[in-house]
């Protein structure tokens, strides 16, 4: 079976898929480098996604595929229109990644609230102490904070769990109140939060969710964290937030713009602390996304059903 791997393997991912190579046929391909992608998609049976779109285009040339998988939960990227239409299998991973971007998400909010990147630049630069006064008025720890979560699924109930040990309060948010009592609607939620999170998928109803106006809700002294997609934030909206302080800070592992330019504004700013979508990215979570790449594999080989499908249409054979 020919597959085609939309990233570049390390030494571990390599180790992973050496004992099925008697089977499956792993060519990969960086990302940014259509010249082998191009090449290589006519005769994918299985296309291995991460982040870097496929389109309708993409998805006609792969004459030969039968799955896209994508490594990961959002299929924003992925045209599952064009694939259902060509009779190709369209299967995602929720959950997969869920600790991990999890961490990342309190990753960040405890580097925007304690001035992480503002701390380490002074250090660094031998500044670090005696320190800026306001250090003690501004940095505040997670036990003390009320974190909002919009959007309740894996990631975000995994957060939960993380900031409920470390003594904060968390409120959350959903498409409808499932009656329990941390649930708040959504402009509620942003006016009682110290820290909001954002875990929802990109979707024609969240996309631009956070703008001017869900901002000028928040505390002055909040903090935003997004670990979910770019464009649920208006970029503008949340760049005139930051500069004018109407928020304290943001932590941002996603862009409306991806991979984010360093000429993009927001970088530009103190109080935001960036990582460039990789809140998912450790080798945990490439374990289990490999095992269930394989195994996914292994179904189509052997006619079995195929698991987390998103699109409601046969395997196209050969």
């Amino acid at each position: 079976m020919r597959v085609l791997a939309h990233f570049t393997p390390g030494e571990r991912v390599l180790e992973y898929i050496a004992p099925q190579s008697d089977w499956i046929d792993v060519r990969f391909c960086a990302e940014d480098d259509d010249d082998t992608f191009n090449r290589e998609l006519p005769e994918a049976e299985v296309i291995w996604h991460v982040l870097r779109p496929l389109s309708g285009s993409d998805v006609e040339r792969a004459g030969r595929c039968k799955l896209i998988h994508k490594l990961g939960a959002g299929v924003n990227t992925i045209d599952v229109d064009t694939a259902t239409r060509n009779g190709i299998a369209v299967a995602n991973m929720p959950g997969a990644n869920a600790p991990s971007v999890a961490e990342g998400a309190v990753l960040l909010m405890l580097a925007a609230l304690r001035r992480l990147p503002e701390l380490d630049r002074r250090t660094r630069e031998g500044r670090g102490w005696p320190s800026d006064p306001t250090l003690g008025e501004t940095v505040r720890d997670i036990g003390s904070c009320t974190v909002g979560l919009v959007g309740y699924g894996n990631v975000a109930k995994r957060v939960e769990t993380i900031v409920t040990a470390m003594g904060a309060d968390v409120l959350h948010t959903s498409t409808r109140d499932d009656g329990q009592p941390g649930w708040r609607p959504v402009r509620e939620l942003l006016a009682e939060s110290d820290i909001v999170s954002l875990h929802l998928p990109l979707t024609d109803q969240t996309e631009g969710l956070i703008g001017a106006e869900a901002l000028a809700a928040m505390k002055s002294d909040a903090v935003l964290v997004n670990t979910s997609r770019g464009p649920i934030v208006d970029e503008q909206a949340l760049l005139d937030a930051l500069a004018c302080n109407r928020i304290a800070a943001a932590g941002l592992d996603v862009f409306t713009e991806e991979p984010v330019c360093a000429d993009n504004p927001l970088l530009a700013l103190p109080n935001v602390v960036a990582t460039p979508h990789v809140a998912w990215y450790t080798a945990d979570t490439m374990r289990r996304y490999l095992a269930e790449a394989v195994d996914n594999c292994a179904r189509l080989r052997d006619g079995r059903d195929l698991v987390n499908l998103v699109n409601d249409h046969p395997v196209r054979r050969a």
